[in-house]
């Protein structure tokens, strides 16, 4: 059975739930909405007993998700959306089912976000996985979105990503355990995961799934005044340039 809501194509079969964001013209960067309709399954699937496994992907061959639409920081607070943002997160990392990013493409921004979010993540061989906003929109990231990547990642990956701007491929991602597969057929090896998953013992997937949610809670919440920092990002000249520049298609110049 599927549904589409707008820019998602939400698909359920034998226990399984699979999303896929279905902008490739914008290589599926997530706007407001289709946070907001995440956000309303990641409610349902709390409450479900009978979906055992949630699988997000992205259409189009060439992205799982590139960042989030910068116009929707421009028409709102831009902090209270980026907290928006990390509640969804934090919903999806909750929830009592197994979750695997498929990741075909480019996976930066908010896609890696949601992707180091998940429990599981398989890959095409292609892929590459970043954080390049120091040389795109001069802004900056909640402070538990930042200690995930370093738990999924490790920690000197993450300062290369979010530092030195650069883009890390599925090979490396898979020697640091950040993947579980790399794969010239995504499909099967999903397939092949699935099934594995669906012979699994729920009671052990749940309460294995509440341990570490309990351990990488103590590990990764934000620290007193993260909010205050990003304020002070957001609303300075190097945020306000990167905004600039982005939606002239041209090269920031920040600031010293």
């Amino acid at each position: 059975m599927s549904e589409e809501t707008p820019d998602l194509l939400v698909t359920r079969t034998d226990g399984v739930v699979e999303v896929t964001f279905d902008r490739p013209h914008r290589h599926n960067a997530f706007t407001r909405d289709m946070y907001a309709a995440l956000k309303d399954l990641c409610a349902e699937l709390r409450e479900s007993a009978d979906v055992r496994v949630l699988v997000l992907r992205g259409a189009g061959g060439r992205a799982f998700a590139a960042g989030n639409e910068i116009s929707d920081f421009l028409e709102q607070d831009p902090v209270a959306y980026e907290d928006w943002i990390r509640e969804l997160l934090e919903s999806l990392f909750a929830l009592p089912q197994v979750t695997i990013a498929a990741i075909d493409g480019v996976c930066v921004g908010g896609g890696l976000a949601v992707a180091t979010h998940c429990d599981l993540r398989i890959a095409s061989a292609g892929s590459r996985f970043g954080y390049p906003i120091a040389r795109t929109l001069g802004n900056a990231l909640a402070a538990s979105i930042v200690y995930r990547c370093a738990t999924v990642f490790g920690e000197p990956i993450t300062r290369e990503m979010l530092l030195a701007s650069r883009l890390v491929g599925a090979d490396r991602a898979y020697a640091v355990g950040a993947l579980m597969a790399v794969t010239e057929d995504l499909d099967a090896e999903l397939t092949i995961l699935l099934d594995g998953l669906r012979a699994a013992s729920p009671v052990t997937l749940r309460a294995t799934k509440g341990q570490l949610l309990d351990r990488a809670r103590r590990l990764e919440a934000s620290p007193a005044g993260d909010t205050d920092l990003l304020r002070e990002v957001y609303t300075g000249p190097d945020f306000a340039e990167g905004v600039r520049a982005f939606l002239a298609k041209d090269k920031p110049a920040f600031g010293s």
